[in-house]
């Protein structure tokens, strides 16, 4: 008799603590929420977004034709972005810029050469005119890049190219008309 209580108080007990258990897992479904705050994010609070400083001129280059027109601002412009950032921010954008538009020369000279490249940055304003002599304005202080490439075959609607995918675009933008 006395084994039996001994193992009757054992099996109580186990029950006891299996039951406690349960409710304890069952009662935690989830994460206790609480606000995270943006230090605790990585990185600290986020940070202002910079917009690009108007051009210092307010000239206007018209385009007609089959063009590649690469923009970048004039120094006056250049220096103010310097001036906003980060020397290392600005360092990647000058740099990520040069090699952009280095490479899109290269392919266009290679495999587009019946497309006329402008280079521009002493100008506000673009002036697409296309062959049936509707005009298409661009004002590049509304392009929050620092340099860019437009493409105009003369007939469409010009387009912002994507540089490091100039391959593709040229073909997709000059081909299909």
């Amino acid at each position: 008799m006395e084994f039996l209580r001994k193992n009757l108080e054992a099996l109580r007990l186990s029950l006891l603590g299996t039951a406690g258990l349960f409710l304890c897992i069952s009662s935690c479904s989830g994460p206790v929420a609480r606000e995270v705050r943006p230090e605790e994010k990585g990185g600290g609070p986020k940070p202002a977004i910079i917009k690009k400083p108007p051009s210092t001129y307010n000239d206007t280059l018209r385009i007609t034709g089959p063009s590649a027109v690469f923009y970048s601002p004039d120094s006056v412009q250049m220096d103010k972005i310097r001036a906003v950032n980060k020397k290392d921010v600005f360092a990647m954008l000058t740099h990520d810029c040069h090699y952009q538009m280095e490479y899109s020369r290269l392919v266009l000279q290679k495999h587009w050469p019946g497309v006329r490249v402008i280079d521009t940055f002493r100008a506000r304003y673009l002036l697409f005119e296309k062959a049936d002599k509707s005009r298409i304005y661009i004002d590049l202080n509304d392009k929050n890049d620092i340099c860019g490439l437009f493409l105009f075959d003369g007939t469409k609607d010009p387009v912002l190219a994507d540089m490091p995918n100039i391959d593709t675009v040229l073909g997709f933008y000059f081909k299909h008309q």
